[in-house]
Order: structure tokens, then sequence, then C-alpha cells
């Protein structure tokens, strides 16, 4: 069962109530092997294993394909962050004086800061104030004019927890001619993706969150027709076609996403993310999505329940894993202290408390962490 296999590889602490993968998951007991028993290899051997890890590589590349639906593993270009990844196309695109980005104000700094150092390129940032719209698709349509050139949000917001209609949105953007970034990590690894479904043309993610897998080691997807288009601002050995002949002089771009690789592979993250996909694959992304679609679903009705003030959208398909919510007449980011002190793992954000609970997390755990959250109000 689902709940069987993940609980097995989620060794927390007894006691330890984890409601903060929206911020840093935990890794799964394969992950922990997969670091240790790498790090074990390079005491005992060095790199004398360099080509099995080369195939955890390439088994990356196949996972990460696999979660996005991506036509081919050469799509997936492995960055270091979300915000390098968003910054290859802030720095690759070929703006002019007058263009524009079209995005959303409350985005996490990552999706907004890289956009807006293009003012110094005459590039204008226009957002869309999500409190003041009850139709964020539509309006970031409306906020598109001739001059602009790509809309860049979150699936999913960091804050709150809104979860954008990606196909409606994409389709319009299509239509209108601008392309469209999606900034997926706090989506990608909650919820089913797929490519087919969603006409985006780049998408930025890092694994740390609900991938289950390390920091420091992100997907990168750009659609294959636009990959040549990006003009590239870092370069080395790694990302040329020819990577492996270090004797050769003349040198090309890879044809590849790998192009956006400059240097040497992150191959203790990559060992780590690995890990970690192969296990949410291995459980299926709708049961995993329907699991947190579950636990997010019974938060609601705890909140409604006690009286507090949620934050969140109330509408199921506006929601992924994250339910923020406000405990009236208390000072909120106190509450949050004292929570984490009690072992509530959970998150200041969005002017209350997030709450992000994973496939995983006992059902238990979500009354519990609400009778904690009370009983420290009082």
């Amino acid at each position: 069962m689902l709940s069987d296999l993940l609980r097995d590889e989620l060794r927390l602490d007894d006691g330890l109530i984890y409601l903060n993968h929206a911020a840093i998951s935990p890794w799964p007991a394969r992950t922990v092997a997969a670091v240790r028993g790498l790090a074990e290899q390079l005491g005992r051997t060095g790199s004398k294993a360099y080509a099995d890890w080369v195939a955890t590589e390439r088994r990356l590349r196949e996972h990460l394909a696999a979660l996005i639906g991506a036509a081919s593993p050469q799509d997936i270009a492995l960055a270091k962050s979300t915000s390098e990844a968003l910054s290859f196309v802030a720095e690759g695109l070929d703006w002019r004086p007058g263009d524009n980005v079209v995005g959303i104000a409350q985005e996490f700094p990552s999706n907004r800061i890289v956009w807006q150092a293009l003012a110094a390129r005459g590039v204008a940032y226009h957002q869309l104030d999500l409190d003041q719209s009850a139709d964020p698709e539509a309006e970031l349509l409306a906020r598109c004019d001739a001059r602009t050139r790509l809309c860049a949000v979150s699936w999913v917001q960091y804050a709150r927890g809104l979860r954008l209609d990606l196909a409606r949105l994409g389709q319009g953007l299509r239509e209108r001619g601008v392309l469209f970034c999606i900034d997926g990590i706090q989506g990608l690894g909650a919820l089913p993706f797929n490519l087919a479904e969603v006409p985006a043309d780049f998408i930025a993610a890092d694994g740390h969150k609900w991938m289950l897998g390390p920091e420091g080691l992100a997907l990168f997807w750009v659609r294959p027709a636009l990959r040549q288009e990006l003009r590239l601002t870092q370069y080395g050995w790694h990302m040329v076609e020819h990577s492996g002949d270090f004797d050769r002089k003349d040198w090309q771009p890879a044809a590849s996403a790998r192009r956006f690789e400059a240097g040497s592979p992150n191959m203790l993250g990559i060992h780590a993310l690995e890990a970690s996909l192969s296990l949410l694959l291995e459980v299926g992304m709708e049961a995993v999505g329907a699991a947190i679609t579950e636990r997010s679903a019974r938060l609601v009705e705890l909140i409604d329940h006690h009286g507090l003030e949620l934050l969140s959208p109330r509408a199921p398909e506006r929601r992924a894993g994250i339910v923020t919510f406000r405990v009236p007449g208390v000072d909120n980011q106190a509450l949050y202290r004292t929570l984490m002190q009690h072992d509530v793992m959970c998150a200041s954000r969005g002017g209350g408390l997030r709450f992000s609970p994973h496939a995983y997390t006992p059902p238990e755990h979500l009354e519990q962490a609400m009778a904690r959250t009370l009983a420290a109000a009082t």
C-alpha cells in the first residue's frame, strides 16, 4: 500500500510532526542510503566507479522526464537551483527595450528578482496582485500586450498555496504568442503533471521540497524548439557536444539540454534526487497527488471546525499541498515559534501558519498539530 511504502521510507523521529514540505523535506531511507553509499565508495576507491555514477545521472534524467512528461531525458538539464534555471531564461532571451514580462506580485523572490533585474535593459515587469484578483488566469492574460514576451508564474504559490490552471493559462498565452515560464517547485512531486496537457516553454524546479530530495539540484526544461534560442551565459567542459574529448580544440554547445550545464555534475545531489524520485514514481504520482489532496482537505475541515481563518483557497482545484491559516486574535508569528519548539515543523508565510503535509504524513498528525496549535494559542 502507498502509506506502508512511504512510511517505511520516511523514518522521522518519534514525536516529530512534519508539515513543512513546502520548505525542505526529509529524505527517504533509500536516499540516505544512496548518499551514504556514494560517500563510502569515494572514501574507499575514489572515482573507480565513475561509470556507475554516470548511469545514476542517466536514470535521474529519465525520472525527471517521466515526472513532467518530457519527450526525452535529453530534454532535461540539471541546474543548481530554481533561481539559476529561471536566470537561464531571464538572461538568455533576446530582450529589446520596451519588452515586458507579466507575473504575480506575491511570488517567491526567485521568480520576481530575475525579471525585475531586467529593468536595466529596458524590460518592464508587470505584476498581478492576487489579493485583488478573482480570476488570475484571465487577469494575467489581460495584462499581456503587444510587447509582452513572457509570462512567468509559479504553478503553486509558496505562501498561501494558490494553484493556477496551467493548461488554461498556457493555451491563452500560446494564442497570444507569449512565452510561458513555470516555476514548478511547489507542485512537482506533489501533483501529477504532463506536458501533453500544459503548453509550457520553460519549467524550473528544485528537488528539495515535494520531490523529497536535496538542496542544490534542480530540473530545467526548455521546449526543444526554443533550446538554441536561449543565449548561453555559462561555459565549460561539460556543456559542449564532445564533452569527453578534452584534447579537441574546436567545440560547440551540446544539442541536448546539457548545453546549460557548464561544469562538473553534482554527483552527491544526483544520487540523492534519483533515489527520492524512484520512490515517488514507484508509488505513482496519481496516488501521491490523491493522498496529498486528502490531507489538504482534512486540514481545511479542521480549520473550519475550530473557527480559524483559512488563508489558502477554499476550492479544492485551487489547492495543492499548502494550507495556510490564521488564528484570530493571536500573534501568529509567536505561535509559529512555539509550534516549532514543540516539534510541529511548519512555516510562517502569507500572514499566517503554513502547513504542508506530504502523501506519507499520518492523518492523525494533522489532528495532533491542530491540537497543539490551539493549546499554544490559549
